[in-house]
């Protein structure tokens, strides 16, 4: 990968190279070969170079099938002759999307956007300062990275009693495509200590299985409470989800009888949607916390705390 300093011409770049012949001479038979049989195409690459001074430090790279631009830090653009009739810029722009003349990339290298160009004259106003942007927004350090976030201290042991009813049965549930013959709810959890089924395609198992065609489904797991100044949180092997999603999660799936859950789909049963004042009733000796679920129809979740019967 020859490199060459930006400097707007070849021959500014042949004297910024102190001598490297070699150096220079693979960038150039590099750069030829990507124009050949397309000659008209070569002043719209010079024109992209030409610019490149008053941005700041640039390394250009020749490489076999496009020229890459780099900042100190990484690649911000890609120059490569598509077509016998068009040249694309490609920048990297990482949030924004394709619009006016912003196209989608593909296959450009680390390019997420580009816009076509067939003469030098293309390379105006508006595509210089998309290009100053994507120089500008490469340049620039990566954010710091914010300290991880301690763990809540913890308060101690929740149980959480999941009643649902309105299962959907045996059968394909409306709106689900192919065929399925024996569908079970089942409880998602990281947990190894109960027997589960495994889902594929997950990190997670399904345990607790209960036949879609059951009355009701009953379910019962340990789950530990933290507060901090944001209030109550969530953890432990059947809990899901990030600080402000902490849910339970049931799982619909086609149990063929080979150890596995098909996933269908899922209800999730939001921890954080429970009053703090529930939540708290609960924890205290011989309590629970019960979350109330109807599956089908109308589908609706209710949360109570009551005594351990």
């Amino acid at each position: 990968m020859p490199e060459l300093p930006g400097r707007p011409d070849l021959d500014q770049l042949r004297a910024a190279l102190g001598g490297d012949a070699r150096t220079l001479a693979e960038a150039e038979e590099l750069i030829t070969a990507q124009y050949s049989g397309r000659p008209q195409l070569r002043p719209v690459l010079d024109a992209v170079l030409a610019a490149l001074p008053a941005f700041g430090p640039v390394t250009v790279q020749a490489r076999k099938t496009f020229v890459s631009l780099s900042t100190p830090r990484r690649v911000f653009a890609v120059i490569q002759a598509t077509t016998k009739s068009r040249v694309d810029l490609g920048l990297r722009l990482d949030h924004e999307r394709p619009g006016g003349r912003l196209l989608a990339a593909r296959d450009l290298g680390a390019a997420t956007v580009r816009i076509p160009l067939t003469r030098p004259e293309d390379v105006d106003a508006e595509v210089l300062g998309w290009l100053r942007r994507a120089y500008a927004e490469n340049a620039a350090p990566p954010p710091a990275r914010r300290p991880a976030r301690r763990p809540a201290p913890e308060l101690g042991p929740l149980t959480v009693v999941i009643e649902a009813s309105g299962l959907p049965g045996l059968t394909c549930p409306p709106g689900v495509a192919g065929e399925r013959h024996n569908i079970h709810i089942a409880l998602c959890t990281t947990s190894k200590d109960r027997p589960a089924l495994t889902v594929p395609g997950k990190h997670w198992l399904a345990t607790g299985p209960v036949p879609g065609d059951a009355p009701s489904a009953h379910w019962e797991v340990p789950v530990t409470i933290r507060r901090d100044e944001d209030g109550y949180d969530f953890s432990g092997p059947y809990v899901r989800g990030d600080r402000a999603d902490r849910h339970l999660f049931l799982a619909w799936g086609d149990v063929p009888g080979d150890g596995t859950l098909r996933l269908i789909r899922g209800s999730k049963l939001k921890l954080a949607g429970a009053d703090p004042g529930l939540v708290g009733e609960a924890m205290r000796p011989g309590h629970r916390l019960v979350a109330r679920i109807r599956l089908t129809g109308d589908p609706a979740l209710t949360w109570s705390a009551r005594p351990a019967t």
